[in-house]
Order: C-alpha cells, then sequence, then structure tokens
C-alpha cells in the first residue's frame, strides 16, 4: 500500500465505528472525494470519509484528515453556566439563515484569490486575520499566507518544505507568535518520518524542530495532535503517547505517565474507547483528574475539557442524542439530526443534517441557523468540516463562508 492507501484505510475504519449501525450498510456506496476547506492542507493529500447520511435521497459528504489543535474554548465556560431548554428536534424547515442570527460572526470572502488561485482556511490568528494555504500551480508546492478579513490583503508567511514530502502541512497550529505543522518525508535508502516544522507569524525561512520516526503508519500512525506551548512542541501519536520538544530542535520526549494517551488541549491528555472519546481526562500539569459520566446504552460519546455529548438507547422510543457536563449535570436533549462523531466548536455548537441543507445549532442558548449549504446536481451535500476550535469555514458557490464561533455570545 502508498501511504495515502494506508491512510485511506484507517480513516474509513475509524469512520465505520463512529456510525449508526443502520447507517454503516451505505458507508461505501455514499464515498465520494471532496476537497475539505481546512486542516488537512489544501486537502490535497488528505484521505476522504463519509460522516453522517440524512434521511432521504440526498447524501450528506464530509472530509476527515488531521485536526487543528483546538482554540481555547474562551467564552464558553463562563457562559454555559445557564442551561437552555431542551431541544427536542428540527423539522425540514430551516431556521434563518446565518446572516440574519450571527452576522457578527460571519465574514463573506471570495472562493477564490484575485488571480484565480484557490485556498484553504486553517485557523484564526486573531478576529479579522486567517490563515491559509495556497498551491503554486500543478506542482506539489504549498504557501502559507495571512488573509485579511477586512481588508483582501493577502501576505506571505512562508513556503512549506516539500522535497521528498506526501503529506505537506498536517496539524497546522499556532501560539505565541509561532505557527507550527508536521510533514511525511520519506528520504531515499531513510526510515519514513513526521518532521515538524516552525515558523514565526511574521515570516520567515521554517526551521526543523524534529523528526518522528513513522516506523508502521498502519499500527502507530501518523501525529495525531500538535501544540506549541512556550517554547516547546507538544504533540500525540494517533497510537497514543504524549511529547515533547523544544522550538528550537531537539529530540522528542515521552512527557510521563502519559502511555497510550491522547493529546486533546494542554495540559488535558485522555484515553479513547470504543464507548466513548475523552471521557478519562488528566492535567499534566496539575495532576486533576476528570472522569465523565457515561451510562448505560450511551455511544458515540465525545467529550472535550468541559462538556460531552452522545447517542442514548433509553429515556424514549429511539435514540436520543444528549449534551451535557462531564459530571452528569446540566443534561439536554439535542436535535436528532446532529452529526455522529463531529466535535462541537467551542463545545457548544453543533451540527446537523436535513434534506434541505445544515443546520448550525447553539446548545447554551437553544439558537440555530442556516449554514446556506445544499445539495449540488448529485444530490451530495458537503458538510462544514468540524472541531472543537473557534473556526468554521466552508463554500458556498463562489463565495467563502468564514464563521469566527467566538464572536458568538
Amino acid at each position: 500500500m502508498t501511504e495515502i492507501e494506508d491512510k485511506l484505510s484507517r480513516v474509513l475504519s475509524a469512520a465505520a465505528e463512529q456510525v449508526p449501525e443502520q447507517a454503516r450498510v451505505r458507508l461505501s456506496a455514499a464515498v465520494k472525494e471532496r476537497r475539505r476547506p481546512r486542516r488537512a492542507p489544501a486537502a490535497l493529500l488528505a484521505a476522504v470519509a463519509v460522516v453522517v447520511v440524512a434521511g432521504g435521497a440526498g447524501t450528506a459528504v464530509r472530509t476527515l484528515g488531521a485536526s487543528a489543535v483546538p482554540q481555547p474554548a474562551t467564552n464558553a465556560t463562563d457562559a454555559q453556566k445557564s442551561t437552555p431548554p431542551p431541544i427536542p428536534g428540527w423539522d425540514d424547515d430551516l431556521p434563518p439563515h446565518i446572516e440574519r442570527v450571527w452576522p457578527q460572526a460571519l465574514h463573506k470572502i471570495p472562493a477564490r484569490l484575485p488571480d484565480g488561485r484557490v485556498y484553504h482556511p486553517q485557523l484564526l490568528l486573531d478576529d479579522r486575520t486567517l490563515l491559509v494555504i495556497t498551491r503554486v500551480g500543478a506542482e506539489k508546492r504549498r504557501l502559507l499566507w495571512s488573509y485579511d478579513l477586512v481588508s483582501g490583503k493577502l501576505r506571505r508567511i512562508a513556503e512549506f518544505p516539500s522535497r521528498n514530502s506526501t503529506l505537506i502541512a498536517e496539524n497546522v497550529t499556532v501560539n505565541g507568535g509561532n505557527i507550527a505543522w508536521w510533514a511525511s518525508y520519506k528520504e531515499p535508502g531513510k526510515q519514513r518520518v513526521a518532521r515538524i516544522w516552525t515558523v514565526p507569524v511574521g515570516g520567515g525561512t521554517p526551521r526543523k524542530v524534529t523528526d518522528v520516526p513513522l516506523e508502521d503508519v498502519m499500527k502507530k500512525g501518523h501525529i495525531r495532535a500538535l501544540e506549541v506551548v512556550g517554547s516547546d512542541v507538544v504533540f500525540s501519536r494517533e497510537s497514543g503517547g504524549v511529547y515533547t520538544a523544544p522550538l528550537r530542535g531537539g529530540t522528542p520526549h515521552l512527557v510521563p505517565g502519559t502511555e497510550g494517551q491522547h493529546l486533546l488541549r494542554w495540559p488535558w491528555v485522555g484515553s479513547h474507547s470504543k464507548q466513548a472519546v475523552f471521557a478519562k481526562l488528566f492535567n499534566i500539569k496539575t495532576r486533576e483528574r476528570r472522569d465523565a459520566v457515561v451510562r448505560p446504552g450511551e455511544k458515540f460519546v465525545r467529550c472535550g475539557v468541559n462538556r460531552c455529548y452522545g447517542h442514548s438507547s433509553s429515556g424514549g422510543p429511539g435514540p436520543r442524542v444528549f449534551a451535557r457536563d462531564r459530571d452528569g449535570s446540566r443534561e439536554q436533549t439535542l436535535p436528532s439530526v446532529i452529526e455522529v462523531g463531529d466535535d462541537p466548536g467551542l463545545e457548544r455548537f453543533y451540527k446537523g443534517t436535513l434534506m434541505k441543507g445544515v443546520v448550525l445549532h447553539d446548545a447554551l442558548t437553544g439558537t440555530s441557523a442556516d449554514l446556506g449549504v445544499r445539495q449540488d446536481k448529485q444530490g451530495v451535500m458537503t458538510i462544514p468540516d468540524g472541531g472543537f476550535d473557534r473556526l468554521m469555514a466552508y463554500q458556498v458557490g463562489k463565495e467563502m463562508y468564514v464563521v469566527d464561533l467566538a464572536a458568538i455570545e
């Protein structure tokens, strides 16, 4: 197998475990390659997988790849002191458009640069600056830019080193004025490695941080999460283990006690199981433990630092989607069409798929908005990428919708 085939196989297997039994039979038939607007650089080399198939004739498809390191949910924890009324579900009538519901959070910009190039949003550097990746023609070269959402001005930051590389820029992250990412390299006569790079936000020549051996991609996987923490980078492998390496360059070292653990958001690390993801957390710095309540009959449970959501087979005539605090308090019922396996933005914003389009639901306030996504001529609907961070970016026609979830109170 090639590395891409390896990754596709692993992603499809992981997706199948997260999809409800009734949807699994449609998994292989519904796969359709789509370019994903963010996180897997330019999604040009990322594997693809189906997420949830909504009821009816339409097929909902989204792509999966390496995830950006979550931004701290700065406004979510404090705001979640009050519990909104439960929402039993949506009918097929879409709520008002996001431009009407949360105008302060939406930036509508051209989907192509003035010279016609396609770009791929990665993360927000601040309230008005978007980090994007472009490619150079049909070449393998990739460039990193900052894009001013107000003026439209583009500033080049760096070119990604691509010689002998297959995966060029995964897990792009930023903190303290430093951008970091990793790439997969196979030099002639040498072992394949995941090479971590860094460059200042102000621009410059990328500098190698460290090499992580990739002995067996199918068994140990690639790097799953990456963050810049002070003068170090912190990352975890898909097979487990949290490591640190100095930004100035050096050998990575396993953080004691993190064997088999995964990085959620520094300093929180935890474990995965078939029933729940990150249900058990501990803080590397303070040694605090946070074990989430997972009750009998609950499946596909996914947890952030403060909140969890999942599916429950009890408490009603059919499966129920719930969200609650890790300690089991403030539980609420979410719309039944919420995506399975999709991390809610800032631990409060959930996406759901209807026949007419995709809806974003704020579990904190009970407010919902139509994202403007529609089926194409083939009946395929591309669902915006998910994650715990503040950015959601997706294309609608000739426009790119850039949604800053942190701007929603």
